[in-house]
């Protein structure tokens, strides 16, 4: 269970009990129009996509008008304590009376209780993916929190999911109405296409936070298989939320004797990020679900071909004009998309143009904020 918090809930901030002070101060004016709250579990920092996505989403509805309070209710979600609970509960009811609130899934999915304030406020389920579809739960935990989110869903007046592929979701197994949910699609800024390399070496790069989902230990075993090709694997991604996961792949790295061509690089800084995207010539994810995939998205935005699976939304979030996608859980087919790829450079090229031409279709950051605030303008309507 322990393992499990680390790897769902973000990682204890010193400065998060700071925040509550800030935000009771705050909250102790009238709400106004263009006033929303906006509750995150812990630190809006927090380095993976679905924060990314909230901080992002807050920027642009500013830039929009809008006065957005960020209420931190604690960084213990998904698995709260006692005393936890009871903290963001009374963090969320010092919302003024008739103020929207927005509720990212990863709290409101496990604080059903905090239904109870939709007689007092509107609210708000910002779904990116349903806990239960989280990777590493046993069957026992995933049943209490499929039946915890359904809860919570239900006295939500709107849910905004943030692909196509989660919204059938949580209308068809968690008993949405359909008129209740609103896509809002992460944006995109415009940013540079990747040259690709010249020198003979194929450089693939994946990044995401080092948890079960992520599937990397099926990328090493994949490319155990290729220890015959010319290629660099750069692994980027925050390797504190699973110690465990993070340790099983430093030691298979080890065991296959791959520590000369994996280079794991941990957290590191947007523009780094940014860096890594284009010193690359393939983005290779083996996710087990992703309820979007914002580092595929990006990886489009720099024009790079994708070989990842069909797991979840990945195939409404890549193109399949700009991919190879695979069955999940299945490293002999991601071996054979990436030996094609690495092996053909003609075929990467071809993909690296569809992608270039497919990220000219990505929304924009400004596009989401606008469908977020038509999905906040719905409530009583």
């Amino acid at each position: 269970m322990k393992r499990h918090i680390v790897e769902l809930a973000a990682r204890a901030n010193p400065s998060h009990l700071a925040n509550h002070r800030c935000i009771r101060t705050v909250r102790t004016s009238p709400c106004n129009e263009l006033h929303l709250a906006f509750a995150v579990p812990g630190d809006l920092a927090t380095p993976t996509g679905g924060y990314r996505y909230d901080r992002r989403i807050i920027q642009e509805l500013r830039r929009l008008g809008w006065h957005v309070d960020v209420l931190n209710i604690g960084d213990s979600f998904p698995f709260p304590s006692i005393a936890q609970r009871a903290t963001a509960l009374a963090i969320l009811s010092a919302v003024p009376a008739g103020c929207p609130m927005v509720l990212d899934g990863l709290a409101f999915g496990a604080l059903p209780e905090a239904g109870a304030l939709r007689s007092r406020t509107p609210l708000i389920a910002l779904v990116h993916q349903p806990l239960a579809l989280h990777s590493g739960l046993d069957r026992t935990q995933a049943d209490v929190f499929r039946e915890s989110e359904r809860a919570a869903l239900a006295a939500a007046a709107h849910v905004v999911v943030t692909s196509e592929a989660t919204a059938r979701i949580v209308i068809a197994d968690y008993d949405v109405p359909a008129q209740r949910v609103s896509v809002v699609r992460p944006g995109n800024d415009p940013v540079a296409s990747a040259p690709g390399s010249n020198d003979g070496v194929v450089r693939l790069l994946s990044i995401g936070s080092v948890v079960p989902g992520k599937g990397y230990d099926l990328l090493i075993a994949a490319l155990v298989a290729l220890a015959d090709m010319p290629w660099r694997l750069t692994i980027a991604g925050d390797r504190t939320r699973n110690p465990a996961t993070a340790a099983q792949l430093d030691a298979d790295i080890a065991a296959y004797g791959l520590g000369d061509r994996v280079a794991v690089l941990g957290a590191v800084p947007a523009e780094r990020i940014s860096e890594l995207y284009l010193a690359s010539d393939i983005f290779v994810l083996a996710s087990r679900f992703e309820g979007y995939g914002m580092a595929l998205a990006e990886a489009i935005g720099h024009g790079l071909p994708i070989v990842s699976t069909t797991a979840g939304a990945i195939p409404e979030t890549v193109p399949a004009e700009a991919s190879l996608l695979v069955p999940p859980d299945d490293p002999i087919a991601l071996a054979q998309a990436l030996r094609r790829l690495i092996g053909n450079p003609p075929e990467r090229r071809r993909l690296a143009t569809n992608a270039r031409a497919a990220a000219a279709q990505l929304p924009t950051w400004q596009d989401s904020a606008r469908l977020f605030v038509s999905a906040i303008e719905t409530i009583g309507q």
